[in-house]
Order: C-alpha cells, then sequence, then structure tokens
C-alpha cells in the first residue's frame, strides 16, 4: 500500500476524469487525502471523498496565497480554479471540517513567494498571515485534528510562530512539501512533526541552502523513516521520469518513495510499508 497524503483531485485540472483516476488508484492499493486550499476547494475535496467508503479522504482549510489581503496581486492558477477569501469564515470551515471524511485542517501556514514592495506593507502581509494561520490553528485544536502545513519561503517565520505560541502548537501535524535545510528540519522534528516529501525532490530547488548538493538528498537521509510522509501535490511537480510536461496524478506517489528508498539504502517495499503506518497514525486512517 501507498498514501498519497497531499494531492489535489478536487482540482479543476481533473474534473473530466477525476473518476476514472482515482478507480485506478484504488485498484493499485494506492489511497489519497485531498488536500482544501479554500472554501471551494475544501468543499470539493469532502464531496469526492465521502463517495468513497475507503480509501479517499479530505482536508479543509484556507491556504494563505487564497487570503485577499489587498496588498498584494497573485496570479490565478487554472489548474486549481482559486477563489480568494477576505476572510476566514470559522463557523463555517467548522461545519464543513466536521464530515467523517475529513482527517485534517490543512493547508494551511505561510507563504511569501508573493509579497508587497514595502516594507510597511510586508509587514502587514505578514501579519495578516500569521492571524489567518492562529485562527485555523485553534479550528484544528477545537475539533481535535492534525494540521498540514504549507510553508513557501518562510520557515523562519513559521518556526518562530509556533515557538512564540505554544498553546496552539499542534501535538499532530506535518510540514507539507517541505524543502527547508537541516536546521530547519530538525526544528520540525523538536516539535514532534512529520516531514512530506513529493516529487521536488528531484529538482534542483534549495541547492545553496544545502552546501551545493541536490537539494533534499541530505535532508531525506538525516529525516528518520518514522518521520517520513509520501505525497504528489499533484497536479504539480510530476517526476521526470513521467515526463516534464504531463500532469502528475497519485499514482506517481511510487517515484517519490522509490528515491527516498535509495537515499536511505533501504528497500521500495520498507518505505512504502513505514510511510503508510506513519500516515494512518497520524491521519487516524
Amino acid at each position: 500500500m501507498l498514501i498519497d497524503t497531499h494531492a489535489h483531485l478536487n482540482f479543476l485540472a481533473f474534473d473530466k476524469d477525476r473518476e476514472k483516476i482515482i478507480k485506478k488508484c484504488l485498484e493499485n492499493d494506492i489511497w489519497m487525502i485531498n488536500i482544501g486550499t479554500n472554501y471551494e476547494t475544501s468543499k470539493k475535496a469532502v464531496k469526492i471523498a465521502e463517495n468513497y467508503p475507503q480509501g479517499v479522504f479530505a482536508s479543509v482549510g484556507l491556504h494563505p496565497i487564497n487570503l485577499d489581503t489587498g496588498l498584494v496581486k497573485v496570479k490565478f492558477d487554472e489548474r486549481e480554479g482559486s477563489y480568494l477569501e477576505k476572510e476566514f469564515d470559522f463557523k463555517k470551515y467548522k461545519k464543513l471540517a466536521k464530515s467523517k471524511k475529513v482527517v485534517a485542517i490543512g493547508e494551511i501556514g505561510l507563504d511569501y513567494y508573493w509579497k508587497p514592495k514595502t516594507t510597511k506593507k510586508k509587514e502587514l502581509f505578514k501579519e495578516k498571515q500569521k492571524d489567518l494561520l492562529l485562527k485555523q490553528l485553534k479550528l484544528a485544536q477545537e475539533l481535535k485534528l492534525p494540521v498540514i502545513f504549507h510553508c513557501r519561503m518562510a520557515h523562519q517565520d513559521l518556526i518562530e510562530f509556533l515557538s512564540e505560541n505554544p498553546e496552539t502548537r499542534p501535538k499532530r501535524a506535518v510540514a507539507h512539501g517541505f524543502v527547508g535545510n537541516l536546521q530547519e528540519l530538525q526544528k520540525y522534528l523538536d516539535f514532534r512533526f512529520y516531514i512530506g516529501f513529493n516529487g521536488i525532490i528531484f529538482s534542483a530547488l534549495g541547492g545553496p541552502a544545502l552546501g551545493g548538493k541536490l537539494p533534499l538528498d541530505e535532508v531525506i537521509k538525516q529525516c528518520p523513516l518514522d518521520k517520513i510522509l509520501i505525497e504528489t501535490d499533484c497536479p504539480y511537480l510530476t517526476p521526470p521520469s513521467e515526463g516534464k510536461d504531463k500532469r502528475n496524478e497519485p499514482i506517481f506517489v511510487k517515484h517519490v518513495a522509490k528515491r527516498i528508498s535509495e537515499l536511505k539504502g533501504t528497500n521500495f517495499e520498507q518505505v512504502c510499508e513505514e510511510t503508510s503506518k506513519n500516515a494512518r497514525n497520524l491521519f487516524g486512517i
């Protein structure tokens, strides 16, 4: 068994063949969690999951780039079908998250990829994202659900935020799509978080932070197998062996597992077994 702990079959990119893809995955013993990025995609993830008695789950949350701060213009992603939200509607998300198929709050966190140019606006922008994060952490706490953290170009801020807010820091969480350095990895492990790896491990992103090596080779080697989750983040980050321009799918999570097994000097079957066990433990599935 393999569990893709971070998929987006709830996105517009899969509207034409979603059921076919899910059927193929389940036939190959691959389970998935479809991740919400705003209310519409969260609602869609829940609806999809509720159509399947086993193997398909959902998370709900408002991604930081889908918060309309009024301070930065974000490029519309046609694959997602994004809908910006002026504020986080706690009651609405809470009601949605009460579905038995919802296994987490996420993806939530900090994202500084698009940010204002002036210092004053940057600070306000960051504060708005942190305020959103805090509200969603409180929701996860109230519903006793684990958290799926998104963090891009903001690891130090997220670590500082979680350190300064221990009362809302989740006891169960994953740092999704991790691309940080060894020091940041250790901080998340100190928080007892799981670490999610996806197709970005095949790219050259982050090399300088690790001494010029391939981005995450050393991080994966140093990360305990019992803290690793595997994911695709489909339709993005397709593994190179499947073709550069091909849409990613949950079934391709096998390539991530294979690469991790090579780096850790263990067999593919053990990585499949351990990462599936980790996913079950974190998400209660």
